[in-house]
């Protein structure tokens, strides 16, 4: 099982930009699944998450608002619509699979048991 992130790229604070992530195999839908970030010379922060049947979903303090997590399980794609963006929000952008062995804690970047390979984004001021 791979996941593959695409959808980055450079945009003016403003702007916005779709990030998608497809996952091979077929137990997407079997899987909470998150976004996580990393800028330049820090850690890698959560962004967002969404349950397995995209019930409930959960967002960074800093991106409440401005970005929507979704997906469609029939497509084994993971989405995030980012609106409004800020130079601070310049960074590579992962997607992750939570882990079904562990208690659901989506914020916590130790629940999610296989990564992408993250796609940039960078947002010009």
């Amino acid at each position: 099982v791979q996941l593959q992130a695409s959808g980055g790229g450079l945009v003016q604070a403003g702007g916005s930009l779709r990030l998608s992530c497809a996952a091979s195999g077929r137990s997407f839908s079997n899987y909470a699944m998150g976004w996580f970030r990393q800028a330049p010379g820090k850690e890698r922060d959560f962004v967002a998450a969404i349950s397995r049947s995209a019930g409930n979903t959960n967002y960074a303090n800093s991106v409440k608002g401005r970005f929507t997590i979704s997906r469609d399980n029939a497509k084994n794609t993971m989405y995030l619509q980012m609106n409004s963006l800020k130079p601070e929000d310049t960074a590579v952008y992962y997607c992750a699979r939570h882990s079904i062995i562990y208690v659901y804690d989506p914020l916590a970047i130790s629940s999610y048991d296989l990564w992408g390979r993250g796609t940039l984004v960078t947002v010009s001021s």
